[in-house]
């Protein structure tokens, strides 16, 4: 046998990223890692199961894992982790896995995958690799959920060091603070030639459904269908605004005469001020305009 057939043998074609602390508790590293392998044996597979160390690592570790040849990389993690990853194997023929472990799972629940790990983890090595849609928006890659306004100050206030509350409990307090200070802006929301300006509770630009935890925001929405929904939830008075949070919360805001959608392939948000959004629940400082579209197709995910 060569020196380059010896290599091949024994380079590992499935990697397992594993982040220890998402969804804000630091479970046991040693029973994930010792799960995945168990796992990955039951399957046939051998796989490299690495930890995450810091934000951006998961990415780092899905490049690395990709250019080894690794033939399927797992993100065993929250929506943020995923979004690491995907962002790496966007436009490559690398299927990404998905182990659940966050507070939202917005893209796990889009796809029906399974909440337990044992069961996700064999999905993701032994599933098929279902084609969806990955949006950009200002140069950063999304596979659920982009937005300005509310919902971003909420992500950024989740995720901040010093939050200890997560799940839909934490989500909601943070709401529920947030709503009491918060000051909704102007925007200019252009799609084609067709400018409107409307002052915003929030906007969500939408491959999937949900916010996670079931809190449902663009029913109309799929992730496979070469579009994007563009939701604008106006405000015309915080007192109303507060009254409609249950309705978010049964999934039912498409049902409030203060939400509104549109389909398209392309959308320009702009505003006066700069504006902070997030991807995936990951905040992002952007500038005065941005710019969002699809890409069809660009990401497999096993299902």
């Amino acid at each position: 046998m060569s020196f380059v057939s010896i290599v091949s043998f024994v380079r590992f074609v499935i990697t397992i990223i594993i982040n220890p602390v998402a969804g804000g508790r630091r479970e046991s590293v040693g029973a994930r890692v010792d799960l995945a392998r168990r796992v990955s044996a039951e399957s046939g597979e051998t796989a490299d199961v690495v930890v995450t160390e810091a934000r951006g690592h998961a990415r780092a570790l899905a490049h690395a894992a990709r250019a080894n040849g690794a033939r399927v990389i797992v993100a065993w993690g929250g929506d943020g982790t995923v979004n690491e990853i995907a962002g790496e194997l966007a436009f490559s023929d690398v299927p990404i896995g998905i182990v659940p472990a966050g507070s939202g799972n917005g893209l796990a629940r889009e796809l029906g995958l399974r909440a337990k790990p044992h069961a996700a983890l064999r999905t993701a090595l032994a599933g098929r690799p279902r084609p969806i849609d990955v949006g950009e928006i200002s140069n950063r890659l999304f596979v659920n959920l982009a937005g300005v306004g509310l919902d971003a100050h909420i992500a950024a206030c989740f995720n901040a060091a010093g939050n200890r509350l997560r799940g839909v409990g934490g989500y909601v307090l943070q709401t529920a603070r947030s709503l009491v200070g918060y000051r909704p802006r102007q925007y200019r929301v252009i799609i084609g030639e067709q400018p409107t300006s409307v002052q915003a509770l929030f906007i969500v630009i939408a491959n999937g459904t949900q916010f996670g935890n079931g809190m449902l925001i663009a029913p109309g929405a799929r992730v496979d269908d070469g579009a994007l929904d563009v939701v604008v939830v106006e405000e015309r008075s915080r007192a109303a605004t507060i009254c409609r949070v249950p309705w978010l919360l049964c999934r039912s805001i498409h049902k409030v005469p203060v939400w509104s959608s549109r389909r398209t392939e392309a959308v320009a948000i702009a505003c006066d001020e700069a504006m902070v959004f997030h991807v995936d629940g990951e905040i992002v400082q952007g500038g005065t305009m941005l710019e969002a579209r699809i890409h069809r197709h660009a990401l497999r995910v096993m299902v």
